[in-house]
């Protein structure tokens, strides 16, 4: 493939394969990047001396600034170019690492992961826009394949190494690790990676905005929800004004965009095709979700029955590990069937497994049978990336890639950001109703209080991956292209 190239004219098949494994270096950074923190966050809780909702603004800090640029950089690479914007996005998130390792307060560490969010903000929508500008329609299922195993294989690295980093040199190796990563990243993508031809686009500055303002007033609204316990109008400004106010701003964006002149930043027509509608929605539920598993298993199996984190990681590996091995097969297949063929099973498997786990949570579980569950959320898992992500693109036109990642991000990150919020509620409130219920300061007593509340907690993600299969039984077939 050349230099600068126009793959939906002239596709070179193995210059495209090249190209891609050098995105996924960067792809699979990000997604350790989030793992290895899920895993590390009772440890660097006991060492910055914080309290679970303060901690939580380690992951809070870095969705905020990731959901709230996606538009806007799925719509610079279209205009400067993928390639131009990943490169850029990658030395920020590299160097924010750096920062991250170095951090010996809790302000620095939450600051230092606003900034890796940017940079993730930058890398993520330009992936997909290249595997949908690089790929042919009958190419696309096997390299989505190849992006959920490798989602499969960071989930699995991720808290392994995440836990033996943390017992071994301690928390801030979980951020350094991401630097010799990012720099076989660079050398790639500039080897590997053409410049793919700009689309001719008019910025719509006012919908950058807009769009900008109130994302953040919604996230940043969520976020400050649990930290004030949700209550209404507490002093000038609080996060139900903020909540307002995003959702009549994004009203009023929602309003420019089908009014503006110029071209929108986000193509309202595309909204008129089912496949993408309904799989931006599907992919909230799976944001969600994904922001929401990790914890209460990860304080469950820390906290209450004492593993280390490597061992807990270890606990909830069957999900990747199945994940890894299903995804690249189901990848082959996934162009050729309704996306709904896989997707429906695929939300019912991982919300029933999550649910199963949740009412497994006992203080005297035996711990071998949560490795059932774990390993159907990964059968799940394999089945629901690369169907909805197919589902999303394949009616995309190279001219409408940048913005239609960048939407698909967004939605995806908006349920993370949700998630995020929610869970911290769900997990303080659910553990503090079980110890008042229990009544007994008898240390056995309040172990299995705990273990129920966090059972409880569960429960969220478990219920909106099976709300997500009404969503994704109503998406067709498509049209191939």
């Amino acid at each position: 493939m050349p230099e600068t190239a126009n793959p939906t004219t002239d596709f070179d098949k193995k210059a495209a394969w090249r190209a891609l494994w050098a995105l996924v270096i960067g792809f699979f950074m990000i997604l350790l990047d989030t793992t290895i923190v899920s895993t590390a966050m009772p440890t660097i809780m006991a060492s910055l001396d914080a309290d679970i909702s303060g901690i939580l603004w380690v992951n809070s800090a870095y969705l905020l600034t990731f959901a709230v640029p996606l538009l806007v950089t799925g719509r610079l690479g279209d205009r400067f170019g993928p390639r131009n914007i990943y490169l850029i996005g990658m030395a920020i998130f590299s160097l924010a690492s750096l920062w991250c390792g170095l951090s010996d307060s809790l302000g620095s560490l939450i600051a230092a992961r606003a900034v890796q969010g940017l940079g993730a903000s930058m890398i993520s929508p330009q992936a997909m826009t290249m595997i949908t500008r690089l790929f042919p329609y009958q190419h696309r299922g096997a390299a989505m394949g190849l992006w959920g195993a490798v989602a499969g294989i960071a989930s699995l690295i991720g808290p392994i190494a995440g836990g033996l980093l943390v017992d071994s040199v301690g928390w801030e190796w979980i951020f350094f690790i991401n630097l010799p990563i990012a720099v076989l990243s660079l050398v790639m993508v500039f080897k590997f990676v053409p410049r793919l031809e700009p689309q001719a686009h008019s910025f719509d500055w006012i919908g950058v905005a807009l769009s900008a303002v109130a994302m953040f007033c919604l996230v940043f609204g969520i976020q400050e929800g649990d930290s004030t316990g949700w209550e209404p109008f507490i002093g000038p400004v609080s996060s139900w004004h903020l909540i307002i106010a995003g959702v009549l701003l994004l009203a009023v964006f929602v309003w420019w965009q089908g009014k503006t002149k110029s071209e929108p930043l986000v193509p309202l027509r595309l909204f008129l095709v089912r496949n993408f509608s309904l799989s931006n929605v599907a992919i909230a539920f799976m944001g969600l979700t994904i922001a929401t598993i990790s914890l209460p298993m990860v304080f469950f199996l820390q906290n209450v029955r004492g593993l280390t984190p490597t061992e807990s990681a270890l606990m909830i590996s069957p999900m990747a590990v199945v994940g890894i091995f299903i995804a690249p097969r189901l990848g082959k297949m996934v162009n050729k069937l309704s996306p709904r063929i896989l997707a429906v099973p695929g939300f019912l498997l991982f919300g029933g497994a999550t649910v199963v786990y949740a009412y497994m949570m006992h203080a005297d579980i035996a711990l071998w049978t949560l490795l059932i569950p774990s390993a159907v959320q990964g059968v799940g898992s394999a089945m629901i990336w690369p169907s909805l992500s197919l589902a999303a693109t394949r009616d995309l036109t190279p001219r409408d890639a940048g913005a239609g990642s960048g939407i698909y991000n967004t939605t995806r990150q908006i349920g993370s950001v949700l998630g995020s919020a929610l869970i911290a509620v769900m997990m303080d409130s659910r553990v503090q109703a079980q110890i008042e219920k229990a009544s007994s300061k008898d240390p056995a007593t309040l172990m299995e209080a705990t273990s129920v509340g966090l059972g409880q907690a569960l429960l969220l993600p478990g219920f909106a991956a099976v709300t997500a299969v009404i969503v994704v039984a109503f998406l067709s077939p498509g049209k191939k292209s």
